[in-house]
Protein backbone atom coordinates (compact mmCIF):
# COMPACT_ATOMS: atom_id res chain seq x y z
CA UNK A 1 0.00 0.00 0.00
CA UNK A 2 0.80 3.05 -1.26
CA UNK A 3 1.96 5.85 1.67
CA UNK A 4 -1.21 8.09 -0.24
CA UNK A 5 -3.38 5.32 0.11
CA UNK A 6 -2.70 4.53 4.36
CA UNK A 7 -3.48 8.10 4.52
CA UNK A 8 -6.50 8.23 2.98
CA UNK A 9 -7.23 4.83 4.66
CA UNK A 10 -6.53 6.42 7.91
CA UNK A 11 -8.75 9.48 6.86
CA UNK A 12 -11.52 6.93 6.52
CA UNK A 13 -11.21 4.93 9.68
CA UNK A 14 -11.64 8.27 11.28
CA UNK A 15 -14.61 9.56 9.16
CA UNK A 16 -16.20 6.37 9.97
CA UNK A 17 -15.46 6.47 14.27
CA UNK A 18 -16.39 10.47 14.37
CA UNK A 19 -19.68 9.62 12.47
CA UNK A 20 -20.61 6.21 14.39
CA UNK A 21 -20.21 8.74 17.18
CA UNK A 22 -22.17 11.02 16.46
CA UNK A 23 -25.09 8.50 15.97
CA UNK A 24 -24.83 7.40 19.07
CA UNK A 25 -25.07 10.81 20.81
CA UNK A 26 -28.27 11.91 18.73
CA UNK A 27 -30.04 8.55 20.14
CA UNK A 28 -32.33 9.18 23.70
CA UNK A 29 -31.32 7.22 26.58
CA UNK A 30 -27.48 6.85 25.17
CA UNK A 31 -25.56 10.06 26.27
CA UNK A 32 -24.69 10.50 29.22
CA UNK A 33 -25.25 13.88 31.05
CA UNK A 34 -22.26 15.56 32.96
CA UNK A 35 -20.59 14.20 36.15
CA UNK A 36 -24.12 12.99 37.67
CA UNK A 37 -22.96 14.00 41.30
CA UNK A 38 -23.37 17.38 39.97
CA UNK A 39 -26.60 16.98 39.33
CA UNK A 40 -29.26 18.43 42.12
CA UNK A 41 -32.32 15.96 41.89
CA UNK A 42 -35.52 18.34 43.09
CA UNK A 43 -36.63 16.16 45.81
CA UNK A 44 -40.63 15.37 45.37
CA UNK A 45 -42.91 17.66 48.09
CA UNK A 46 -43.75 15.43 51.25
CA UNK A 47 -47.16 15.23 51.34
CA UNK A 48 -48.49 16.76 54.60
CA UNK A 49 -48.89 14.91 57.80
CA UNK A 50 -52.82 14.72 59.26
CA UNK A 51 -52.20 16.91 62.28
CA UNK A 52 -53.42 14.59 65.00
CA UNK A 53 -56.82 15.82 67.20
CA UNK A 54 -55.88 17.37 70.68
CA UNK A 55 -56.86 14.92 73.24
CA UNK A 56 -60.38 15.95 75.16
CA UNK A 57 -59.42 17.38 78.63
CA UNK A 58 -59.64 15.32 81.44
CA UNK A 59 -62.07 16.26 84.46
CA UNK A 60 -59.47 16.45 87.74
CA UNK A 61 -60.98 16.55 91.22
CA UNK A 62 -58.76 16.57 94.27
CA UNK A 63 -59.57 17.82 98.49
CA UNK A 64 -57.17 19.34 99.94
CA UNK A 65 -55.83 18.08 102.24
CA UNK A 66 -56.94 14.33 102.08
CA UNK A 67 -56.38 13.77 106.05
CA UNK A 68 -58.08 15.68 108.09
CA UNK A 69 -59.02 15.59 111.97
CA UNK A 70 -62.82 16.69 113.32
CA UNK A 71 -63.35 20.08 113.30
CA UNK A 72 -61.41 21.10 110.47
CA UNK A 73 -61.93 22.37 106.91
CA UNK A 74 -61.06 20.87 103.82
CA UNK A 75 -61.45 22.44 100.32
CA UNK A 76 -62.77 20.82 96.72
CA UNK A 77 -61.37 21.35 93.72
CA UNK A 78 -62.39 20.39 90.33
CA UNK A 79 -61.04 21.24 86.94
CA UNK A 80 -63.94 20.27 84.84
CA UNK A 81 -62.38 18.53 81.79
CA UNK A 82 -64.99 17.95 78.41
CA UNK A 83 -66.84 15.61 79.59
CA UNK A 84 -67.52 17.03 83.20
CA UNK A 85 -71.03 18.60 82.98
CA UNK A 86 -72.01 22.11 83.16
CA UNK A 87 -74.36 22.09 86.45
CA UNK A 88 -75.17 25.55 88.49
CA UNK A 89 -76.04 22.34 91.36
CA UNK A 90 -72.90 21.13 92.09
CA UNK A 91 -72.19 20.07 95.37
CA UNK A 92 -69.80 17.83 98.11
CA UNK A 93 -70.99 15.85 99.99
CA UNK A 94 -68.59 14.52 102.75
CA UNK A 95 -69.57 11.39 103.94
CA UNK A 96 -68.05 8.42 106.83
CA UNK A 97 -67.74 5.30 105.75
CA UNK A 98 -71.12 4.05 106.38
CA UNK A 99 -72.58 6.34 104.00
CA UNK A 100 -73.88 8.95 106.62
CA UNK A 101 -74.26 12.36 105.35
CA UNK A 102 -71.94 14.48 107.54
CA UNK A 103 -71.57 17.81 105.78
CA UNK A 104 -72.04 19.35 102.43
CA UNK A 105 -71.43 22.70 99.93
CA UNK A 106 -71.83 23.94 96.75
CA UNK A 107 -69.42 24.55 94.33
CA UNK A 108 -68.31 28.41 93.63
CA UNK A 109 -65.70 29.75 90.56
CA UNK A 110 -62.68 30.22 91.36
CA UNK A 111 -60.30 31.96 88.93
CA UNK A 112 -56.58 30.42 88.39
CA UNK A 113 -54.32 32.37 86.30
CA UNK A 114 -54.68 29.16 83.71
CA UNK A 115 -58.05 29.35 84.28
CA UNK A 116 -61.44 29.07 86.24
CA UNK A 117 -61.81 25.77 88.74
CA UNK A 118 -64.97 24.73 90.77
CA UNK A 119 -63.98 24.99 94.53
CA UNK A 120 -66.05 23.85 97.50
CA UNK A 121 -65.35 24.62 101.29
CA UNK A 122 -66.67 22.43 104.04
CA UNK A 123 -65.51 21.14 107.20
CA UNK A 124 -65.68 18.15 109.55
CA UNK A 125 -67.97 18.19 112.03
CA UNK A 126 -66.74 17.99 115.16
CA UNK A 127 -68.64 14.96 116.37
CA UNK A 128 -67.09 12.94 113.15
CA UNK A 129 -66.07 9.51 113.86
CA UNK A 130 -62.34 8.70 113.11
CA UNK A 131 -62.39 6.61 110.07
CA UNK A 132 -62.25 6.31 106.13
CA UNK A 133 -64.33 8.81 104.32
CA UNK A 134 -64.99 10.51 101.02
CA UNK A 135 -65.99 13.06 99.62
CA UNK A 136 -69.50 12.97 96.60
CA UNK A 137 -69.60 14.76 93.98
CA UNK A 138 -73.08 15.34 92.56
CA UNK A 139 -75.39 17.42 90.84
CA UNK A 140 -79.63 16.63 90.97
CA UNK A 141 -78.28 13.92 88.52
CA UNK A 142 -76.63 12.22 90.60
CA UNK A 143 -73.11 11.09 91.30
CA UNK A 144 -70.41 12.38 89.48
CA UNK A 145 -67.32 11.30 91.16
CA UNK A 146 -65.26 10.14 94.53
CA UNK A 147 -62.44 11.34 96.60
CA UNK A 148 -61.46 8.97 98.87
CA UNK A 149 -60.15 10.83 102.36
CA UNK A 150 -59.41 9.69 106.00
CA UNK A 151 -60.55 11.54 109.53
CA UNK A 152 -58.36 11.41 112.05
CA UNK A 153 -59.14 10.91 115.78
CA UNK A 154 -59.19 14.27 117.92
CA UNK A 155 -60.15 14.84 121.57
CA UNK A 156 -61.87 17.40 123.12
CA UNK A 157 -61.82 19.22 126.30
CA UNK A 158 -64.68 18.39 128.63
CA UNK A 159 -66.00 21.52 131.07
CA UNK A 160 -68.89 22.03 133.48
CA UNK A 161 -70.34 25.55 133.49
CA UNK A 162 -72.64 26.31 136.63
CA UNK A 163 -75.36 29.34 135.54
CA UNK A 164 -76.82 31.82 137.53
CA UNK A 165 -80.78 32.29 137.01
CA UNK A 166 -80.42 35.16 134.82
CA UNK A 167 -78.06 32.55 132.53
CA UNK A 168 -80.41 30.00 133.52
CA UNK A 169 -83.32 31.77 132.09
CA UNK A 170 -81.59 32.63 128.67
CA UNK A 171 -81.24 29.11 128.23
CA UNK A 172 -84.29 27.19 129.53
CA UNK A 173 -87.50 29.84 128.87
CA UNK A 174 -88.97 30.02 125.68
CA UNK A 175 -88.78 32.99 123.91
CA UNK A 176 -89.93 33.94 120.48
CA UNK A 177 -87.49 36.59 119.58
CA UNK A 178 -84.60 33.80 120.46
CA UNK A 179 -86.39 31.65 118.04
CA UNK A 180 -86.60 34.29 115.14
CA UNK A 181 -82.75 35.57 116.24
CA UNK A 182 -81.54 31.80 115.66
CA UNK A 183 -83.61 31.21 112.64
CA UNK A 184 -82.06 34.85 110.76
CA UNK A 185 -78.76 33.51 111.99
CA UNK A 186 -79.23 30.14 110.53
CA UNK A 187 -80.38 31.71 107.23
CA UNK A 188 -76.43 33.73 107.52
CA UNK A 189 -74.67 31.29 108.20
CA UNK A 190 -76.07 28.28 105.93
CA UNK A 191 -76.16 30.47 102.76
CA UNK A 192 -73.58 30.85 100.01
CA UNK A 193 -72.44 33.53 98.18
CA UNK A 194 -69.90 34.07 94.95
CA UNK A 195 -67.75 36.42 96.53
CA UNK A 196 -63.83 35.55 97.36
CA UNK A 197 -63.01 38.53 100.02
CA UNK A 198 -59.92 36.35 101.64
CA UNK A 199 -57.41 34.09 100.47
CA UNK A 200 -54.64 34.43 102.61
CA UNK A 201 -54.36 33.42 106.50
CA UNK A 202 -57.06 34.91 108.91
CA UNK A 203 -55.65 36.47 112.23
CA UNK A 204 -56.41 36.52 115.83
CA UNK A 205 -59.52 38.81 116.60
CA UNK A 206 -57.23 39.83 120.20
CA UNK A 207 -53.62 40.34 120.63
CA UNK A 208 -53.99 38.31 123.99
CA UNK A 209 -53.51 34.31 123.72
CA UNK A 210 -55.79 34.21 127.42
CA UNK A 211 -58.35 31.47 126.60
CA UNK A 212 -60.59 30.36 129.01
CA UNK A 213 -62.86 28.03 126.44
CA UNK A 214 -61.57 26.03 123.23
CA UNK A 215 -62.98 25.00 120.36
CA UNK A 216 -65.14 21.71 120.41
CA UNK A 217 -65.16 21.41 124.04
CA UNK A 218 -68.13 19.36 125.51
CA UNK A 219 -70.13 21.44 128.38
CA UNK A 220 -72.13 20.83 130.57
CA UNK A 221 -74.48 23.51 131.60
CA UNK A 222 -75.90 23.47 135.38
CA UNK A 223 -78.90 25.75 135.82
CA UNK A 224 -80.05 26.64 139.05
CA UNK A 225 -82.58 23.97 139.88
CA UNK A 226 -79.83 21.37 139.51
CA UNK A 227 -80.47 19.71 136.24
CA UNK A 228 -78.03 19.75 133.34
CA UNK A 229 -78.03 20.25 129.75
CA UNK A 230 -74.90 19.30 127.15
CA UNK A 231 -73.48 21.25 124.83
CA UNK A 232 -70.37 21.89 122.20
CA UNK A 233 -68.46 25.29 121.88
CA UNK A 234 -68.64 26.38 118.18
CA UNK A 235 -65.79 28.65 118.59
CA UNK A 236 -62.63 29.75 121.00
CA UNK A 237 -63.23 32.36 123.88
CA UNK A 238 -60.35 34.72 125.24
CA UNK A 239 -60.55 36.16 128.87
CA UNK A 240 -59.66 39.49 128.00
CA UNK A 241 -60.53 42.60 130.36
CA UNK A 242 -64.18 44.26 129.11
CA UNK A 243 -63.82 47.06 126.55
CA UNK A 244 -60.82 45.37 124.89
CA UNK A 245 -60.66 46.10 121.13
CA UNK A 246 -61.69 43.30 118.94
CA UNK A 247 -60.60 43.17 115.57
CA UNK A 248 -61.94 41.60 111.99
CA UNK A 249 -60.12 38.22 111.15
CA UNK A 250 -59.67 38.24 107.67
CA UNK A 251 -61.24 41.03 104.96
CA UNK A 252 -65.00 40.80 104.60
CA UNK A 253 -68.33 42.27 104.36
CA UNK A 254 -70.55 42.62 107.54
CA UNK A 255 -74.20 40.71 107.19
CA UNK A 256 -75.07 41.13 110.79
CA UNK A 257 -74.38 43.92 113.50
CA UNK A 258 -76.78 43.69 116.39
CA UNK A 259 -77.71 42.90 119.58
CA UNK A 260 -79.66 39.03 119.96
CA UNK A 261 -80.21 37.38 123.39
CA UNK A 262 -78.18 34.52 123.62
CA UNK A 263 -75.09 36.09 122.12
CA UNK A 264 -75.42 39.66 123.18
CA UNK A 265 -73.64 42.70 120.61
CA UNK A 266 -72.44 40.27 117.90
CA UNK A 267 -71.43 40.56 114.55
CA UNK A 268 -70.47 38.65 111.47
CA UNK A 269 -68.77 38.99 108.65
CA UNK A 270 -68.54 36.92 105.02
CA UNK A 271 -65.19 36.04 103.89
CA UNK A 272 -65.62 33.65 101.39
CA UNK A 273 -68.44 31.60 99.99
CA UNK A 274 -70.36 29.95 103.00
CA UNK A 275 -67.32 31.18 105.31
CA UNK A 276 -68.17 33.61 107.86
CA UNK A 277 -66.30 35.08 111.46
CA UNK A 278 -68.76 35.93 114.07
CA UNK A 279 -67.68 37.78 117.51
CA UNK A 280 -69.75 37.57 120.50
CA UNK A 281 -70.53 39.21 123.77
CA UNK A 282 -69.31 42.61 123.22
CA UNK A 283 -70.33 45.53 124.81
CA UNK A 284 -70.05 48.32 121.68
CA UNK A 285 -70.75 47.53 118.20
CA UNK A 286 -68.22 49.27 115.60
CA UNK A 287 -69.39 48.44 112.55
CA UNK A 288 -72.68 48.68 110.60
CA UNK A 289 -73.90 45.51 108.64
CA UNK A 290 -72.97 46.49 104.78
CA UNK A 291 -69.74 47.66 105.76
CA UNK A 292 -66.44 46.14 104.16
CA UNK A 293 -63.54 45.56 106.24
CA UNK A 294 -60.31 44.99 106.02
CA UNK A 295 -58.14 42.68 108.07
CA UNK A 296 -57.54 44.64 111.88
CA UNK A 297 -60.33 46.72 111.33
CA UNK A 298 -62.08 47.60 114.80
CA UNK A 299 -65.71 45.74 115.02
CA UNK A 300 -66.04 46.90 118.67
CA UNK A 301 -65.27 46.35 122.22
CA UNK A 302 -65.00 43.60 124.35
CA UNK A 303 -67.72 43.14 127.29
CA UNK A 304 -70.11 40.05 128.93
CA UNK A 305 -73.61 40.74 127.07
CA UNK A 306 -76.02 37.43 126.58
CA UNK A 307 -75.21 34.61 128.00
CA UNK A 308 -71.82 35.07 129.87
CA UNK A 309 -70.03 35.01 132.79
CA UNK A 310 -68.10 37.25 132.65
CA UNK A 311 -66.19 39.62 130.18
CA UNK A 312 -64.26 37.07 127.50
CA UNK A 313 -64.92 37.36 123.73
CA UNK A 314 -66.13 34.72 121.66
CA UNK A 315 -65.19 33.82 117.91
CA UNK A 316 -66.19 31.57 116.06
CA UNK A 317 -65.85 30.81 112.42
CA UNK A 318 -68.49 28.93 110.12
CA UNK A 319 -67.73 27.23 106.78
CA UNK A 320 -71.22 25.62 105.36
CA UNK A 321 -73.18 26.10 108.52
CA UNK A 322 -70.47 23.83 110.14
CA UNK A 323 -68.95 24.77 112.82
CA UNK A 324 -64.74 24.95 112.04
CA UNK A 325 -61.78 25.02 114.47
CA UNK A 326 -60.74 28.88 113.62
CA UNK A 327 -56.78 28.02 114.23
CA UNK A 328 -56.58 26.28 111.58
CA UNK A 329 -57.28 29.06 109.37
CA UNK A 330 -54.71 31.35 111.09
CA UNK A 331 -52.44 28.31 110.30
CA UNK A 332 -53.35 27.69 106.36
CA UNK A 333 -55.51 29.42 104.01
CA UNK A 334 -58.86 27.89 103.16
CA UNK A 335 -58.00 28.70 99.25
CA UNK A 336 -54.23 28.19 98.50
CA UNK A 337 -53.76 28.68 94.81
CA UNK A 338 -50.14 27.31 94.38
CA UNK A 339 -51.79 23.91 96.45
CA UNK A 340 -54.25 24.47 93.81
CA UNK A 341 -52.42 24.18 91.03
CA UNK A 342 -49.76 21.51 92.27
CA UNK A 343 -52.51 19.53 93.26
CA UNK A 344 -54.62 19.32 89.65
CA UNK A 345 -51.56 19.27 87.70
CA UNK A 346 -50.40 16.51 89.55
Amino acid sequence: MTAHQRKYSSWNRFITLLAFFLILTSVPGCAQSRDQSQVQETPAAEAPHPETPPEPAKTVFAAIPDRIRPGEPLTVVVSPGSDFPDSPELRAVLMNGEGSRLSRAVFFDYPLDSGTVKAALLTVPSTARSGPAHIQLEDNDGSLGIIPLAILEREFVHEEIPLDQRNTDIRTVPDPQKTRESEILWSIISSTGTDIHAEGLFSPPVTSTRRTSHFGDRRVYRYTDGSTATSIHAGVDYGIPRGTPVLACAPGRVVLSAFRIVTGNSVIIEHLPGVYSLYYHLDKLGVNEGDFVETGVLLGESGSTGLSTGPHLHWEIRIAGENTDPDVLVGRPLLDKEMVIRTIGS
